[in-house]
């Protein structure tokens, strides 16, 4: 299975602080942490690649320098790969897809959070976004989480709900046949979603999606036979 002709580009978010990973995190930034010998964005950008992506753009903040200096002293990449710089403050998840949207065109691209490992083919996830012709598509997974999307029958997303307060948010009017699910912080966009982004500079991701699906449908991707790792709290290094 392969991508479709055109070139096919992808957000890395990383411009995170890590706060979860101190204090590894205090003297580099959590995307050049190393997991078997690589750092996680190395992981990522290899991945994106295999997956046939060949254009990246890297949101950067927290030892942003650091992060640019590692991606061009790697020559073997061997893709684009370019940089969103959130010098004055941090954006979020939502804010930062904004200020990268420049660099997106009519074709749909890919979000993923770089402390995020997993076995996702994205290939078979992409194709699947655009034979749909939503707006936007979600990755997700049957796991245990302290937070879960609520998918209706169909597969797209109705809600969300705090497992530890209860705390529930509907997109329509009933939780009635809604099912919980993990989101895997991969996710695919069309460039429509810029029209119905907030005003606000900085926003975060999920309160954007819940009240996009009141207005677009949004498909969740089941993918649980694959392996998915938060590598983006200490736990996960031990």
């Amino acid at each position: 299975m392969v991508l479709q002709a055109q070139e096919n580009k992808a957000m890395i978010l990383a411009a995170g602080m890590g706060t979860r990973l101190k204090p590894l995190t205090d003297h580099k930034p959590k995307a050049l942490l190393e997991w078997e010998g690589k750092p996680l964005l190395e992981h990522t950008i290899l991945k994106l690649k295999s997956n046939g992506f060949t254009s990246i753009i890297v949101n950067v903040h927290h030892y942003a320098e650091m992060i640019m200096d590692f991606v061009k002293a790697k020559k073997e990449f061997g893709i684009h790969i370019e940089f969103s710089h959130e010098k004055e403050e941090l954006l979020d998840t939502g804010g930062g897809i904004a200020k990268a949207s420049w660099f997106f065109d009519k074709e749909a691209f890919l979000v993923y959070n770089v402390d995020i490992l997993s076995s996702i083919d994205l290939r078979a996830m992409y194709l699947e976004h655009v034979q749909s012709g939503v707006i936007a598509t979600m990755a997700v997974k049957e796991r245990v989480t302290s937070r879960s999307l609520l998918m209706d029958g169909k597969g797209f997303l109705q809600g969300w709900r705090d497992n530890r307060s209860g705390e529930t948010i509907l997109c329509g009017s009933s939780a009635e046949g809604l099912s919980p699910i993990a989101f895997s912080a991969i996710h695919i966009m069309d460039p429509r979603v810029f029209e119905y982004f907030p005003e606000e500079k900085c926003f975060s991701v999920m309160p954007f999606y819940l009240e996009l699906a009141k207005k677009q449908a949004v498909k969740l991707y089941r993918h649980d036979r694959d392996t998915w790792t938060d590598m983006g709290k200490l736990e996960s290094y031990s």
